[in-house]
């Protein structure tokens, strides 16, 4: 069930979708079988957040999952405080992306240093990650080839040389590939705002 965002202004139907989302969660406390539908409306965002502050995709993969385990388990511990559910989900991800810094720190240092942990901020900021999840929702719907080229270029960081190879293309192909997907996205997204 996928839910756009109400546009700016909009009251009622900011309540409707805090009401559904209400309802959602009160199915899922009741039913955890029913958990997977609050899922689906936020792993866009969840996976968005963790992935950009992460900076690894397996390590967001991991992440994200276990943020969703995390909330199946206490989603009868949650009170509804009219912030969305997603703000939740957000802090539980905040709070185990500094977790990993901190033992990854002890791993590295064999001391409780918090050197290395990512600016997470007071509070985890849903328009970004709603804009990062949309960006990742526009990046799914080109088409193959150009899909592939982002996902290499920017997700795996590869050389335009290495996707080239691995495409079976050569590097100008790569280029113009990558250069009609950043298009697409650019009016796209622009289309998005008007």
């Amino acid at each position: 069930m996928a839910v756009r965002r109400p546009a700016k202004g909009s009251r009622e139907k900011i309540s409707g979708l805090q009401g559904d989302e209400r309802l959602l969660v009160e199915a899922a406390q009741k039913d955890p079988g029913r958990f997977a539908e609050l899922y689906e409306l936020n792993f866009a965002r969840v996976y968005a957040y963790v992935a950009r502050r992460v900076g690894d995709r397996d390590a967001a993969q991991d992440l994200t999952s276990d943020v969703f385990h995390k909330a199946l388990a206490g989603i009868q511990s949650f009170e509804w405080r009219g912030v969305p559910f997603a703000g939740w989900l957000l802090r539980i991800a905040a709070n185990m992306i500094l977790d990993r810094s901190k033992r990854r720190t002890r791993e590295i240092t064999g001391q409780d240093g918090l050197a290395d942990v990512p600016d997470l901020g007071a509070r985890p900021k849903l328009e970004e990650a709603d804009q990062s999840a949309r960006l990742f929702r526009l990046v799914d719907q080109l088409p193959a080839d150009q899909r592939r080229v982002i996902g290499m270029r920017f997700a795996e960081e590869k050389s335009i040389r290495e996707i080239a190879q691995a495409l079976g293309r050569s590097e100008g192909a790569v280029k113009q590939l990558q250069f009609r997907a950043l298009q697409n996205l650019r009016s796209r997204l622009e289309g998005a705002h008007a």
